[in-house]
């Protein structure tokens, strides 16, 4: 080849690529020691950093790991491809703060992600089916990217969704002998004058009912979502998971729901990753912070909120993740018995999350809480100070940690008056209650679990969230209907769109647990019934779980599932059930009253022992056909709903081995 045709080679083909390139000059500082005695895996890592150019000279700096669950591709502004869910993007730019934080202190940043999905999406899908099981896998994977940096002396996490915070906290929860802090995903903007996110899910049903047009419905679907970062604007799994994260002591104070993509949050990102340093050099670790007391705390924030029942699952996991013990469904129950709902907010209230941002938080609400001896206040955070120094320092004004810009000083009083200067109407105390205010407006405490011969195991409600004229003076709910027999979501919807099923009658899905669909959300369901003018003439009974935005008489966590031999399988059309809800007292049954073959005829106790017991489970009960094969192992070695739907690792070695003894 001539030297011409070689330039032009060069110059004009896309196949001309160097072999080689020159050496790097300079030395890495690695002593003869480090070479004679550290893991090799310690010295090929530090070439490795040279090699992605970080200065040679400082690859011995402390390592710090920053995990997140971002998705989706920006080039500047122009979106190149879309995450799962809106606020994917905003969490890679997070931890670009985050790292500038971390090298400002001469520390060393490395940054993974292991993207999560967005449950709204997989409504009606078969992607929900992975939903919860997810959050086993994605705790998994996010545990085996820190245990491969070997030499970390701290991790960050930042997450915001349905799955991929608890999973987070899940991963974060393991690491019980370093230091660890949570950035929460923050929340999306509501659009003014549209239907929130949660709403919007009901659009189908409204237009198959012509309740809105086609064209509101189009309309309303392009703006609800007002902003593209963050959680959703309702406290549902996700913003709720939020509030948990910070109750826990794992995220700084007022740190949960703050508006994602705005300076206060981006401000979260630098200040998160400057307090792991802190918690770092004062040897300050995650078994200190995430304790049985936290946990604890968690559940009363957690009430006191009105949060989503599935952190009825995630809770629970994250203690059995930190080594603690999980919590009884007795302990709910109490917890929830003696916890005020003082936060009013989308789907049961009338604010947003940023709104519940603005007018204090979760510390605004752990003040309350204080003031009725709620809380454990010796709980260390991830300030390095005690939740009870952390709410003085809240009440009275001041710095929270030493090293927060003195713009910020006086938080409580800076961000309530900004609430009030954008809306005038929502004073901080509308939105954040008193216990005095909340019993006069006769806010309802969340959670009931009710029992009964549908649910021996117990079930869940949210029962704060029953539409009020549907409860009489006494706060109790009652309903006596005829039973709507469905073993699949998908038929559910189809009926109800339709105009099968009818105000009066109690929709009982079954198969949808974790042996049948991985425990999927109904969303689709608690949504129409929620949006319908006739919706909450209708009450649904399930073996599955519920969207953090679920609102009405829907009643789910049913135990055993139908797949197990739950007495909900056999249920049948024009069987008669009775649902009786204690509002006040928190207590609940659901029962199966009479056959559909003599509905005027209430049996004993003995009878409906013995109906079910003759009784075979609905002849189309099965897994669902495109449960994928993971999520049945997962459903198969999980330990149970009320024991957060773990894969417990004691337990299934040893169902292992006596399957083994037993082939023996």
């Amino acid at each position: 080849m001539s030297n011409k045709d070689k330039e032009h080679f060069q110059e004009n083909s896309p196949f001309y690529f160097p072999l080689e390139v020159t050496p790097r000059k300079g030395r890495l500082p690695i002593s003869r020691e480090d070479y004679e005695n550290k893991p090799s895996g310690d010295i090929f890592g530090k070439i490795q950093d040279a090699g992605m150019r970080w200065n040679h000279k400082d690859v011995n700096q402390s390592e710090f790991l920053i995990m997140s669950t971002a998705g989706g591709l920006k080039n500047g502004e122009e979106t190149l491809a879309l995450g799962m869910h809106s606020g994917h993007f905003e969490l890679g730019d997070a931890a670009k703060v985050a790292a500038s934080a971390f090298k400002s202190r001469s520390t060393k940043p490395y940054y993974v992600s292991v993207s999560d999905p967005c449950d709204g999406r997989t409504q009606g899908t078969t992607g929900m089916m992975n939903s919860l099981a997810y959050r086993n896998h994605a705790a998994t994977v996010l545990g085996d990217l820190r245990r491969s940096l070997p030499n970390r002396k701290g991790v960050m996490g930042i997450a915001t969704c349905d799955k991929g915070l608890p999973a987070m906290m899940m991963a974060l929860a393991n690491e019980a002998d370093l230091p660890t802090i949570i950035m929460p995903g923050g929340v999306t903007l509501i659009a003014k004058g549209i239907k929130d996110l949660g709403s919007v899910q009901s659009l189908p049903s409204l237009v198959s009912h012509r309740e809105i047009s086609l064209a509101e419905a189009q309309s309303q679907g392009c703006a609800s979502c007002g902003t593209p970062g963050g959680g959703c604007h309702f406290l549902g799994t996700a913003a709720t998971s939020q509030v948990v994260a910070e109750a826990l002591g794992m995220a700084l104070p007022h740190s949960a729901l703050a508006p994602s993509g705005g300076k206060i949050w981006y401000a979260l990102a630098e200040d998160s990753a400057l307090a792991l340093v802190n918690l770092a050099e004062n040897n300050i670790y995650t078994s200190q912070i995430l304790t049985q007391d936290a946990v604890y705390n968690a559940m009363v924030v957690h009430a006191a909120f009105g949060g989503s029942t599935n952190l009825l699952l995630h809770i629970p996991a994250i203690a059995h993740a930190a080594g603690l013990r999980m919590p009884t469904r007795e302990e709910w129950e109490n917890i929830n018995r003696q916890t005020p709902r003082l936060v009013n907010v989308l789907p049961a209230g009338k604010y947003s999350t940023a709104h519940v941002y603005a007018a204090g938080g979760v510390p605004e609400v752990m003040l309350h809480l204080r003031k009725l001896g709620l809380l454990k206040e010796d709980c260390l955070t991830v300030t390095g100070k005690t939740l009870g120094e952390n709410l003085d320092v809240w009440e009275q004004g001041g710095k929270m940690y030493a090293w927060e810009a003195e713009n910020k000083r006086d938080r409580r009083k800076q961000v309530r008056f900004n609430l009030q200067t954008f809306n005038p109407d929502a004073h901080p105390d509308k939105v954040i209650l008193s216990p005095e205010a909340a019993n006069k407006a006769n806010m309802k405490s969340t959670l009931t679990f009710p029992t009964g011969n549908l649910a021996p195991e117990g079930a869940l409600i949210k029962s704060g969230a029953i539409a009020p004229e549907m409860i009489d003076d006494n706060g109790i709910y009652y309903k006596k209907g005829v039973a709507k027999v469905f073993v699949s979501e998908a038929n559910a919807m189809k009926a109800i769109n339709h105009g099968e099923v009818k105000p009066g009658q109690i929709i009982i899905l079954m198969g949808t647990g974790p042996s049948g669909t991985g425990m999927e959300e109904t969303f689709q369901i608690t949504g129409a019934l929620k949006q319908l003018s006739f919706g909450k003439e209708i009450a649904l009974i399930t073996d599955g779980r519920f969207s953090g935005v679920s609102t009405g008489a829907c009643i789910g966590h049913v135990g055993p599932e139908a797949l197990v031999g739950g007495p909900i399988g056999k249920v049948q059309d024009g069987d008669i059930i009775e649902i009786k809800i204690d509002c006040d007292n928190l207590s609940g049954s659901i029962n199966l009253i009479a056959s559909h073959s003599n509905p005027n005829v209430e049996l004993s106790e003995a009878e409906i022992a013995e109906l079910f017991s003759n009784r075979l489970p609905h002849p189309q009960l099965r897994p669902h056909p495109e449960l994928p094969n993971d999520i049945k192992i997962w459903a198969a070695t999980q330990s149970g709903i009320w024991e957060g739907c773990v894969q417990d690792a004691d337990r299934i070695l040893k169902i292992v081995k006596a399957g083994i003894d037993a082939l023996k």
